[in-house]
């Protein structure tokens, strides 16, 4: 269930974490030590549209224990319904600053994701960024799917390897599906699905520019980067989220309204 232990503002349905990007890493961080498992979702506009398709989706998605605004939009959409969010946390920072405090205290760290028979690089860039780190990776096989048999082994290979954080970086909606239908199964502190932050933070895909990314352009840089796989996702499918913000916001304007 969403934490309490911050205040949140309601967008589409989310109750997202109203801290800043510092305050959200020190709110994980008290959260590591303790069980059970805590599981982060960080939304995006592509996560909106979608959960808006999807009540059965959205339900499960909300019962995160913290949700951080990892899209721009979001943040602009909070100021348009008159309760600002701070700013973006995205899941690609998270990580990073995670996996930074990990190398500080000791903390162990598992991943599941990349390409199966891929953990062996992983682990080598792993060691040329974080040095330091005590991390575990495990690529699952194709076809994973959080109903099947792989999905369990994976739950138990996480617990066999004493992670303290874990990182699924299985792309949405699979990764949210996994962690929070798995969720009292983990023995850890937390588990973040955090898409392909691992592929930036080691340097395996390029990350937008610090500019692009507060303007709210780090879309268009992940569509040049890759217009074959995503244009049909930023160019069609994402451009339902203006109308879920008009509605959300004439929704507002009406029990305003009528409270009036």
């Amino acid at each position: 269930m969403p934490n309490k232990t911050s205040p949140t503002v309601e967008l589409f349905g989310l109750h997202i974490n109203k801290t800043t990007f510092d305050e959200s890493v020190d709110l994980l961080c008290e959260q590591v030590t303790r069980r059970p498992a805590k599981v982060v979702v960080t939304p995006n506009v592509d996560h909106v549209v979608s959960l808006n398709d999807n009540p059965e989706l959205h339900a499960l998605y909300s019962s995160a224990d913290f949700t951080f605004a990892d899209g721009m939009p979001l943040v602009w959409a909070s100021r348009l319904m008159g309760d600002r969010l701070p700013e973006r946390v995205t899941g690609a920072d998270l990580f990073v600053a995670l996996c930074q405090r990990s190398e500080e205290r000791n903390w162990r760290v598992a991943v599941v994701g990349g390409k199966p028979g891929q953990e062996a690089k992983l682990a080598a860039r792993f060691a040329l960024v974080y040095p330091n780190l005590k991390v575990s990776i495990y690529s699952p096989p194709m076809g994973f799917d959080y109903r099947n048999a792989a999905a369990q082994a994976t739950i138990d290979w996480v617990n066999s390897v004493h992670a303290d954080i874990v990182f699924v970086c299985l792309g949405f909606p699979r990764q949210c599906l996994w962690s929070l239908n798995g969720r009292h199964q983990f023995d850890a502190g937390l588990v973040l699905c955090v898409g392909a932050a691992m592929e930036f933070a080691l340097g395996l895909k390029k990350r937008a520019p610090i500019w692009m990314q507060r303007a709210g352009l780090e879309w268009l840089s992940r569509l040049n980067a890759d217009p074959v796989t995503l244009w049909r996702r930023y160019l069609v499918r994402d451009t339902k989220f203006f109308p879920l913000v008009w509605r959300m916001w004439r929704n507002k304007g009406k029990k305003t309204a009528g409270s009036d």
